[in-house]
């Protein structure tokens, strides 16, 4: 990772080299080499065409089929050698080892590149690729190695084509002979910045004892522990990470850079601000990077992400992808904004959600060749300078959800952008398993988006914002799910408390959501549904219950629902759940036809007992009808007052109040 002198006051700085998966898992061996065929043409309207042309198109990649030719394990010699057999073609335009060009041109000081890539063999031929933000690739070089032994190419090449998109990339095809491979990309930049930053990890823990364990472990590798200042382990739970079998692994991995910061439960902000604070109080990092404790790391991504942050214009958060960490090829999202009319985070209109390079690589996919820009990178591997903390503040004291979305906003609002950059990247849980929008993180999710609402919406009274959430909140009525509209509601009523508040809540509220879940039937979920009556009902159903209505007939029913729900309930459907619907099928327009159900989880661990309450549905429905025309009504004056109060709450002096419980005690490890 040295960094070479040059003439003109400039070094030579390594900004990526050539790397294999550490564990050699076949799973993940698409996101590191590319072995099909390059092949646009099935997405070729994707770019700059109709909505309706991609979703069709969309469908055609999905079921595009891999290659049929596989890497072999054997194959890959070591972290950064790789064997090409004899008359075998690979590439290396694939997520870990393409060049992402157009970041770098977009947000760094770097505007030229050098690829080296040395060859072992002779008779392989090395081709040098570019793309464009359309995904057309073109040819920049090609040459043949003639030596058995070591032989090293350069390739200095631009970046001015890349304002919009591209990658660089390089391919080898081998000759009669097996040949091995391996490159390194470095580029001049200032003198000033020839050395390497630092960074102090934040991870916040609860009750994952073997999972964090695990991860501290891969972050003892060699190469990344000169980049290391502090691991901070913010431990929330009551199994301790302490504990795990591993851990002594990882005492031995990362010595006296590992720190455990015990406190009670603030949930994920509430832990990630006190990692933000006591890097801030330390001083001697350049960079925070928060991180979950139930991902896989790679150990480069880090290592890059410092790179470009070092590079980077102005002071720069850099945030990595997020794979899924039981699919392991598949990636979360390239990149998500916060939708300005509606406030709500999403992935953006010409990108896909869930996307499988094992199916599809970076050649053969159109859409990954523009750049995305994005509003903030979640915090499950996010780095943000230190300089960055001290001008804007620490985290907002949310508990969970909208805390990373928010700070980003913040951030851009000070001048200071995000950047999820191709290349760092972590394998995570994966949550779209979930519907946290029924649970108690229901009540969070609507609490904070109204506070990032208030605090950063461009449109008077947040825009669609609180459309959305009435709508939102009757489906939730006519759908018997009591427990979530009451949360919401609740969420609603502690936001008209004021920014304040939210540091007075954040150790208690948790439990308090869960109370408050236990009065409503369905919220108490059972492992067996035969504890539960056996499904009866005194008319069958005509209807599928797996058919889509049409939109005309949802807009109907969106109509007719809530005076349904005004009715007497069937007398049978008291006793007797009137059916049993899977969480698959368990929409409102479904739910709502119904007096009784057994509605299974989307975990697929438990179900619940629905039933219509015609009473309870009057009052919550009375409760949402006031309480969304009072926020309409104070919306700028509640804005303004959660404007005017952002800097002191998120202050380090604010936080250090809320953490004084567990500091004054010393309770640091």
């Amino acid at each position: 990772m040295s960094q070479a002198p040059t003439t003109g006051g400039t070094v030579r700085r390594l900004l990526q080299r050539q790397i294999l998966p550490i564990d050699r898992d076949p799973d993940v061996f698409a996101l590191y080499v590319d072995l099909a065929d390059q092949d646009l043409d099935e997405d070729k309207y994707v770019v700059g065409g109709s909505r309706a042309a991609r979703e069709l198109n969309n469908t055609k990649i999905r079921q595009a089929n891999g290659a049929s030719d596989r890497l072999r394990v054997d194959q890959v010699l070591d972290r950064t050698r790789l064997r090409v057999d004899a008359d075998q073609t690979i590439s290396l335009g694939s997520y870990f080892n393409a060049f992402p060009a157009s970041y770098w041109r977009r947000w760094t000081v770097v505007d030229q590149v050098r690829l080296a890539v040395t060859v072992e063999g002779a008779g392989a031929t090395v081709v040098v690729n570019k793309s464009l933000a359309n995904g057309n690739s073109q040819r920049v070089e090609a040459v043949e190695s003639t030596s058995e032994g070591p032989e090293t190419f350069e390739f200095d090449l631009t970046l001015k084509p890349f304002i919009d998109g591209g990658w660089y990339w390089y391919d080898v095809q081998a000759g009669d002979q097996p040949v091995v491979v391996s490159a390194e990309w470095t580029a001049e930049v200032p003198a000033d910045r020839a050395q390497h930053g630092t960074v102090d990890l934040a991870i916040t823990t609860m009750n994952r004892p073997e999972f964090c364990s695990e991860l501290l472990v891969q972050l003892g590798d060699e190469d990344l522990t000169p980049y290391l200042d502090t691991v901070f382990v913010m431990e929330q739970g009551t199994q301790l990470v302490e504990d795990a079998e591993a851990f002594p692994q990882a005492v031995e991995a990362l010595g006296d850079k590992l720190r455990i910061v015990k406190q009670g439960n603030l949930g994920g902000s509430g832990g990630y601000a006190r990692g933000q604070l006591e890097s801030l109080r330390k001083g001697t990092a350049t960079y925070t990077l928060l991180m979950d404790d139930d991902v896989v790391c790679e150990p480069e991504g880090i290592i890059r992400q410092v790179t470009f942050g070092d590079l980077a214009r102005r002071p720069t958060i850099v945030g990595g992808h997020m794979f899924n960490l039981y699919a392991r090829s598949r990636l979360h999202s390239f990149g998500e904004v916060v939708h300005p009319w509606r406030f709500w985070w999403k992935t953006p209109e010409d990108g896909y959600q869930q996307w499988d390079f094992s199916r599809r690589n970076i050649r053969s996919a159109r859409w990954l060749h523009k750049r995305v820009d994005v509003d903030f990178n979640g915090w499950f591997s996010c780095l943000i300078p230190r300089e960055v903390i001290d001008r804007i503040g620490l985290s907002l004291p949310l508990f969970i959800k909208w805390d990373d979305a928010e700070y980003g906003l913040r951030a851009r609002a000070h001048g200071f952008p995000t950047v999820t950059f191709p290349g760092a990247a972590v394998w995570h849980v994966p949550w779209t398993d979930k519907n946290d929008a029924l649970d108690w993180q229901s009540y969070f999710h609507l609490r904070n988006r109204l506070v990032a609402a208030l605090l950063h919406s461009t449109f008077p009274r947040g825009g669609r914002v609180l459309r959305e959430l009435f709508n939102n909140q009757v489906a939730h009525l006519v759908a018997m799910q009591y427990s979530t509209a009451e949360l919401r509601l609740q969420a609603m009523e502690d936001v008209l408390r004021g920014p304040q508040a939210l540091h007075e809540m954040l150790p208690t509220r948790l439990a308090e959501v869960n109370a408050t879940r236990k009065e409503f039937s369905d919220a108490q979920l059972v492992t067996d549904v035969d504890a539960l009556p056996p499904p009866r009902m005194e008319k069958p159903l005509k209807k599928d219950l797996t058919q889509v209505p049409s939109r005309k007939s949802q807009l109907i029913s969106a109509g007719l629902a809530p005076l349904r729900q005004l009715r007497r309930p069937r007398p049978l459907s008291r006793t007797n759940p009137e059916a049993v619907i899977p969480a698959i099928d368990a929409k409102w327009y479904r739910l709502a036809g119904f007096d009784s159900a057994i509605v299974s989880m989307n975990d697929g661990t438990s179900a619940a007992l629905y039933r219509r309450d015609p009473e309870k549905y009057r009052d919550l429905l009375k409760r949402s009808v006031d309480l969304h025309v009072r926020f309409a009504r104070e919306w700028p004056q509640l804005a303004q007052q959660y404007r005017d109060a952002l800097d002191e709450i998120t202050s380090p002096e604010a936080w250090e109040k809320t953490f004084a419980p567990w500091t004054e005690g010393k309770a640091d490890g």
